[in-house]
């Protein structure tokens, strides 16, 4: 299931707009793809970032994955929490595994990212 009410990028970030604010985090699908999560690098609060940046990464059994922004701002926040639990990135994609708040610059950006259900169709047509 994808949630309603966010918007989606073609690596697999979602992003809920909060005002001026994004918060940012992987998909189910790309959790799923990278299998159990035992480590993030993630960015340092304050640095500004350009949409289609590099912000971290995601490290697991399988492999080691970036983690991209959709979206141009600073950060803002990152869930200090991963540090000790990265596993929230598997067991709530959605929720508590965010990775990171940004304060955007340009927040019509995430007009330009996939609802829903587009990002259903997108993901239907890559497995094909």
């Amino acid at each position: 299931m994808i949630p309603e009410g966010l918007r989606y990028h073609t690596e697999h970030e979602w992003i809920r707009q909060e005002n001026q604010t994004a918060v940012l985090g992987i998909t189910h699908f790309a959790q799923d793809a990278l299998g159990d999560v035992v480590y993030l690098e993630l960015p340092k609060v304050g640095v500004e970032v350009r949409s289609g940046q590099e912000i971290g990464e995601v490290e697991s059994t399988k492999t080691t994955s970036p983690v991209y922004t959709p979206v141009s701002g600073k950060i803002m926040a990152v869930n200090e929490e991963l540090k000790e639990k990265p596993e929230l990135v598997n067991q709530d994609p959605y929720g508590r595994g965010w990775i990171v708040k940004i304060q955007m610059s340009d927040p019509s950006e995430a007009k330009h990212l996939m609802d829903a259900r587009q990002y259903g169709a997108y993901l239907k047509e890559k497995a094909d």
